[in-house]
């Protein structure tokens, strides 16, 4: 025993929350196991004598006696993604009447959804938190059956702050599709010239940049190697002499946020290394280059000189020529896997990439305005009810930016429609309350929704939003949004928002 408490002594915060999770879990499991295993009674050999006699009633040659008969394909199991709207039978939604589905059950789907009337009672009172601003609005839905059960003015559009990140995650998902990578590439250049081409993947290690200037060495070599090229030889070894270009030619207009320079965006250009990072951070503020691009391509040129080729001059921007010869390409993780980093980490380099990707596979300029208008036809193509909604960046930082709460939950309602599997990683990518991401260290005063809340958060002064999922106490899957502007106690708001997303987890409410 004193070798527990010193345990928990010694642990973190988070271990302890981790094993209040587990050990109340399965105290409620044993609980529920108990009750039902009463409540279904009496028992007789193993079997429950209500189901034994129908089993009787029904084929004589099994059941009463546990004679063996003809053996028939055990029940399927609900679906995993019951709660998403699937009835766990036999997978085709189809309902053939048959007596197979009323044994089996079909989930979340046989218990009904909380009631708009049960849902007041139980958030209202929190939405009149003093620590909540002035302007505060609200919207939950039931994804299985998509009925709002509550509503506060859902249809104000209010600055989203971080929160449109879920509208910029359903907009590239659905423009690119979620396997999409982002390319940078190397071509060859007018005369001598070696470009490297932007193609607006901020993700890009200096690692990755390494690897992208080894493989373009390795192209002059061999393209010298062919050429037989006189004095193109150092020590016996092919040494080619280049001069390095770099292409920011796929997005236009200014490269400057409308917040101005800031550590928690680098200036937007399609051509980084660690999002123009100057410090060894992957996420959240950091000092940033003024010149991510420029940077980039000094880092390459100096890469490629170390891998034996004789680089002239110092870099400077040029677009590259059409059709020009590719000499080698580093391609991104798919968007799938962007979009769960983004939306993970509020990370806003990502979400303006992102939003310019929307913009380009549309044919939209891949600037500020475009983008922002990009998305917003991207969610109308979706049949999404963007009335109200002014997107002007892809991160959420411009607070002139305005989305009404019920147009996020019906974002992340598409996002969990088994139908679209494609946009799943707008949930996926969700912080877990308590564990994850920008809520890692929240929750600590609603214990009972960590590990249980998944949410988007949205933090800017005055502005404090939280959209995402939950499945409440009787297994339905919610998706919410809860909005204020105008608040003075930034913590306060927080604790507020992180209050109402608890009593959806914990709340039959009917």
């Amino acid at each position: 025993m004193r070798r527990v408490r010193r345990h928990w002594r010694t642990a973190t915060p988070q271990q302890r929350q981790t094993w209040r999770l587990a050990a109340g879990s399965a105290a409620a499991g044993l609980a529920v196991a108990v009750t039902v295993v009463a409540v279904a009674g009496p028992w007789d050999q193993g079997q429950r004598t209500a189901e034994r006699t129908r089993a009787v009633a029904r084929d004589a040659g099994s059941g009463g006696n546990h004679t063996p008969g003809d053996v028939r394909p055990a029940p399927r199991a609900p679906g995993v993604l019951t709660a998403l709207g699937g009835d766990g039978g036999s997978g085709d939604g189809s309902d053939d009447g048959s007596d197979g589905d009323e044994a089996a059950g079909n989930g979340a789907d046989n218990v009904p959804p909380p009631t708009p009337d049960g849902l007041a009672d139980a958030l209202r009172p929190l939405l009149k938190d003093p620590a909540l601003g002035p302007v505060r609005s609200a919207s939950v839905l039931d994804v299985g059956s998509g009925q709002q059960l509550f509503a506060a003015d859902p249809t104000r559009a209010v600055t989203p702050a971080s929160t449109v990140k879920l509208a910029t995650a359903v907009a590239a998902l659905s423009a690119r599709g979620a396997d999409h990578r982002i390319a940078t590439r190397t071509v060859r250049g007018d005369g001598d010239s070696v470009v490297l081409v932007g193609g607006g993947d901020p993700t890009v290690t200096a690692e990755d940049l390494d690897r992208l200037a080894a493989a373009t060495a390795e192209s002059l070599k061999s393209a010298a190697e062919e050429d037989g090229e006189d004095g193109a030889r150092k020590d016996g070894e092919a040494r080619p002499e280049v001069s390095v270009r770099y292409d920011t030619s796929r997005y236009t207009g200014t490269t400057r946020h409308p917040l101005g320079p800031n550590e928690n965006l680098a200036p937007v250009t399609p051509l980084m290394v660690d999002e123009g990072r100057l410090d060894d951070s992957t996420h959240g503020p950091a000092p940033r280059s003024t010149d991510p691009a420029g940077d980039a391509a000094e880092a390459f040129a100096d890469r490629l000189a170390k891998e034996g080729v004789e680089v002239t001059g110092e870099p400077r921007k040029a677009e590259a020529p059409a059709k020009a010869e590719q000499l080698a390409v580093h391609r991104s993780a798919p968007t799938s896997s962007l979009v769960e980093r983004m939306l993970t980490h509020s990370d806003n380099d990502i979400g303006e990439a992102l939003a310019r990707q929307t913009a380009l596979a549309d044919g939209a300029p891949a600037d500020f305005d475009g983008a922002g208008d990009a998305v917003r036809d991207r969610l109308a193509k979706l049949g999404l009810p963007v009335k109200g909604a002014k997107i002007v960046d892809g991160s959420g930082l411009d607070r002139t930016g305005k989305v009404p709460a019920e147009l996020l939950t019906r974002v992340l309602a598409l996002a969990a429609d088994p139908d679209r599997p494609e946009l799943r990683p707008a949930l996926t990518g969700l912080p877990v309350a308590g564990f994850s991401g920008t809520l890692d260290r929240r929750y600590a005063d609603a214990e009972r929704g960590a590990g249980l809340v998944r949410a988007k958060t949205g933090t800017l002064t005055g502005v404090n939003t939280l959209a995402g999922s939950v499945v409440d106490a009787d297994g339905r899957l919610l998706v919410f949004a809860f909005m204020t502007t105008g608040t003075t106690d930034r913590e306060g708001a927080q604790k507020a928002l992180d209050k109402l997303a608890s009593s959806l987890a914990n709340c039959g409410c009917r």
